[in-house]
C-alpha cells in the first residue's frame, strides 16, 4: 500500500468532483473547489476522521468495500478505480455499476439541443435526464421511470401480438439488460429490476430464456405524436461507457414531414 500516493490522489480527486456532479446543492462559502471532506465520508458512507486520516496518508488499510464507495463518491472513471485499488494494495474487481448521477456537463447538453429530442438512460433503462424537446415530442415522464419496466408491464404490457416496433424494442432492450447485468454483476438495482421482471411478467422471462445479448446502436423510431401523427425518426445514441449511460437523441432527415414537425415543436418550447 502506498499511503503517500494514495492521500494525493485523494485530495486532487477530491478537489475535481463539484456538488452538482455529487448530486449536492452547491451552498455557500466554499473556499477551494470541490467536495469537502465531511461530504466524501458521507457519500462513502465512512467516518469524517476514518477518511481525513487516509488524505493524511496514515489511515490504515481500506477494504475493498471502502475502496469500492469511494470510487463511487469520487465518481472515477474505471482507470482511475483500478489506480486507487493498486495504490491500497487490492486488485480492482468488475465495475461497480452504472451511475444514477447525470454530471453537469451532459445537462449542459441537454439544455443546449433546443431543436433535438434528447434523453439519459443508465445501464438499466432507467430515465435519468430529459430535455424540454423531449417532453414536447413524447409528453412528461411517467412515474415509473424505467423503460424495460414500461415495456413488459406497463399500462399496454408486452404481447406477442404487440406491433412489430414494441417488439422489436424489447427484444433489444432486454438483450441490452443482460449484458448490463454481466458487466455489472454486483449491482443491486440491475438484479432487483431483473427479479420483478421475472415476478410480474411471463413474456419478459420467455424471451429472457432466449439468451439474447447485444448493446443497442443507432436505430429507426416510429412515433406517433397525438397531434402530428406518425413520425419516423433516427435515434442515436452516444455512450458514455465511464458512467454507465447513454445520451439519446431523436433527429429527423431533411425535408421529411418529422423534420418539420421537430422545427414546429421547438418553436413553440418554453424556457425552462
Amino acid at each position: 500500500m502506498n499511503r503517500a500516493l494514495l492521500a494525493d490522489f485523494l485530495r486532487d480527486r477530491r478537489a475535481r468532483v463539484s456538488p452538482s456532479d455529487a448530486g449536492l446543492p452547491a451552498g455557500t462559502r466554499r473556499r477551494t473547489p470541490g467536495l469537502r471532506r465531511e461530504e466524501v465520508a458521507r457519500l462513502a458512507g465512512i467516518s469524517v476522521d476514518y477518511y481525513a486520516r487516509m488524505e493524511q496518508g496514515r489511515g490504515p488499510r481500506p477494504s475493498r468495500q471502502v475502496l469500492a464507495a469511494l470510487g463511487r463518491a469520487l465518481r472515477l472513471f474505471e482507470d482511475e478505480r483500478a489506480y486507487l485499488f493498486q495504490l491500497a494494495g487490492e486488485q480492482p474487481g468488475p465495475p461497480s455499476g452504472p451511475s444514477q448521477i447525470v454530471s453537469s456537463g451532459i445537462r449542459h447538453l441537454l439544455d443546449r439541443l433546443d431543436d433535438t429530442p434528447a434523453f439519459v438512460i443508465d445501464a438499466k433503462y432507467d430515465l435519468l435526464a430529459w430535455n424540454a424537446m423531449a417532453v414536447r415530442l413524447m409528453g412528461e415522464p411517467p412515474p415509473e421511470r424505467n423503460m424495460i419496466w414500461n415495456a413488459f408491464c406497463g399500462p399496454w404490457p408486452l404481447t406477442p401480438d404487440s406491433p412489430p416496433e414494441a417488439l422489436a424494442f424489447a427484444d433489444e432492450s432486454l438483450a441490452d439488460l443482460r449484458a448490463a447485468s454481466v458487466r455489472y454483476p454486483d449491482d443491486e438495482g440491475i438484479r432487483s429490476l431483473i427479479a420483478r421482471l421475472h415476478a410480474a411478467s411471463p413474456e419478459f422471462t420467455r424471451r429472457w430464456n432466449e439468451h439474447r445479448v447485444c448493446v443497442r446502436r443507432t436505430t429507426v423510431k416510429t412515433l406517433t405524436h397525438p397531434v402530428h401523427g406518425e413520425l419516423v425518426l433516427e435515434c442515436q445514441l452516444l455512450h458514455a461507457d465511464e458512467q454507465g449511460q447513454r445520451v439519446v437523441f431523436y433527429t429527423a432527415a431533411p425535408g421529411t414531414h418529422a423534420a418539420d414537425v421537430l422545427c414546429g415543436l421547438r418553436g413553440r418550447i418554453p424556457s425552462i
